[in-house]
């Protein structure tokens, strides 16, 4: 509750508290709790500070990994992309010279840096966590207000420990029911941004709730909250509980003795209190969900598996008819097509939205036993060096070879195609990453959003598939 008693959301009981300056009319100064960085977006950012004669405020609330560039390779091979070893070597310097801890190449640690976060503990209810990455929005799952910034941003927040925002607006996502069975986190995600559009959430936080919500666990929300980014919104969030306390109780940095009785009491009064309004609501039926694909060049160009692509002529808004139009000619498709059984030529399962242990499990129940389809690659990429150890600890590496896969170690990979896994022109994939966009995942590829469970069903047909009729 507010001091006036007026009620509030899980959002703005977490800006109000970071507020260190606020003036009608201008952004307000918020205190950043959590500063992620990566080998990408930093270079600028240490540069910066070193042309002003700038330390980093906290290094103790800065964290760095590699990997967006990292080849997925066994280490034993040397790196050679010279772009990705300077990138390397200069955020290895500029640890070393601004005190920041680093989990490096030889990290048991290391990996995406919104898989790391959360495994190590680092991730808490109620912080403020920011990175120089789109998809920080991750951290949210846990109860945080957590986004992506620019690298200006970043030289901000290593010198100030704050950054200027403006506050955004609040959007209600109820997804309520019990999914259905072949339908996952994903599809949730993939349908919400099919509805509002990648426009839809510009200028909010949503914050999701609803019984289907609070049925998923830690690493099914963190998927959800991945990909708030890609329907416009600023941060996605949910409301911790004891989901929430559980996943985080037996990680390095969870809190210890009475400081973790002390944190859980706090973090019991984050959730919205009851009677809070939200500037914008939507309503989910998740009983009614099917497994999504998308068939265009942005993440709300999708669909329910069974459905067909939509025709541009319907559509009445001459902009986004032409954008539809032109996504179409790109990916080759056909208004009035059907997915189902569109051949595809790789298929990945990976990045900072799904190589989670439970989203490998996952693909690992479907092809035990089975063989990938002849002429097709599958990659199969962990999140970070510690599910990569865990899944081999429980055989699951040992599925994925006998199937015919490849088992790469951690990093983002073809997600974002800047470490030599990527498409070829002209080929498709099913794909478990966030973004579609065109060459994304390699110039000229054509990418197909979807669930692990239907990139595996997938993989094993070579063609895009409804897992349900494989459960």
């Amino acid at each position: 509750m507010s001091n006036n008693g007026q009620p509030k959301t899980l959002f703005e009981k977490i800006w109000d508290e970071h507020i260190v300056v606020e003036e009608p009319g201008n952004p307000s100064a918020i205190y950043i709790d959590l500063h992620l960085i990566h080998e990408v977006t930093s270079p600028q950012a240490f540069t910066g500070l070193r042309e002003k004669g700038l330390k980093v405020r906290r290094p103790d609330k800065t964290v760095a990994t590699m990997d967006h560039g990292i080849p997925t390779t066994p280490p034993d091979i040397p790196i050679t992309d010279m772009m990705v070893l300077n990138q390397i070597n200069r955020l290895e310097q500029n640890c070393r010279d601004f005190g920041v801890p680093l989990h490096g190449l030889d990290s048991p640690n290391r990996g995406i840096v919104h898989v790391i976060g959360p495994e190590l503990g680092l991730t808490q209810p109620g912080m403020t966590i920011v990175c120089g990455d789109s998809h920080t929005s991750t951290h949210g799952a846990f109860g945080t207000l957590a986004f992506g910034i620019g690298t200006s941003e970043v030289e901000h927040v290593l010198a100030t420990q704050c950054l200027l925002q403006v506050k955004p607006k609040t959007y209600a996502v109820r997804v309520e029911g019990v999914l259905p069975k072949g339908v996952s986190a994903k599809d949730i995600i993939l349908n919400l941004i099919s509805r509002i559009g990648i426009g839809g959430g510009t200028g909010y936080v949503l914050e999701y709730t609803g019984s289907a919500i609070q049925g998923l666990s830690m690493e099914e929300r963190m998927t959800v909250c991945n990909m708030s980014i890609e329907g416009g919104a600023r941060a996605g969030m949910i409301a911790p509980d004891d989901t929430t306390f559980e996943y985080i109780a037996t990680r390095p940095h969870a809190p210890q003795g009475a400081d973790w009785e002390s944190a859980v009491e706090k973090w019991r009064s984050l959730p919205t209190d009851e009677g809070a309004t939200f500037d914008r609501e939507i309503t989910i039926d998740a009983n009614s969900l099917e497994p999504m694909i998308t068939y265009g060049t942005n993440p709300g160009m999708g669909m329910g598996i069974t459905g067909v692509i939509p025709d541009p002529m319907s559509v009445k808004d001459v902009s986004e008819r032409q954008t539809l139009d032109k996504a179409l000619n790109y990916m080759d498709l056909q208004p009035g097509q059907s997915l189902l059984g569109h051949n595809v030529d790789v298929v990945f399962i990976g990045s900072c939205t799904n190589s989670r242990i439970s989203d490998l499990r996952l693909a690992a129940s479907l092809l035990k036993g089975q063989k990938v389809a002849d002429n097709l690659r599958v990659m199969v990429v962990p999140g970070s060096q510690q599910v990569k150890n865990q899944a081999e600890d429980e055989g699951l590496d040992k599925i994925f070879k006998e199937a015919g896969a490849e088992w790469r170690e951690a990093g983002c990979s073809m997600c974002i195609a800047m470490n030599g896994d990527q498409l070829q022109p002209g080929q498709y994939a099913v794909s478990t990453s966030n973004r579609n966009f065109e060459g994304r995942q390699g110039k000229g590829g054509r990418t197909f959003l979807a669930s692990p469970l239907t990139a595996t069903a997938t993989a094993i047909t070579g063609k895009i598939a409804d897992v349900r009729t494989m459960l």
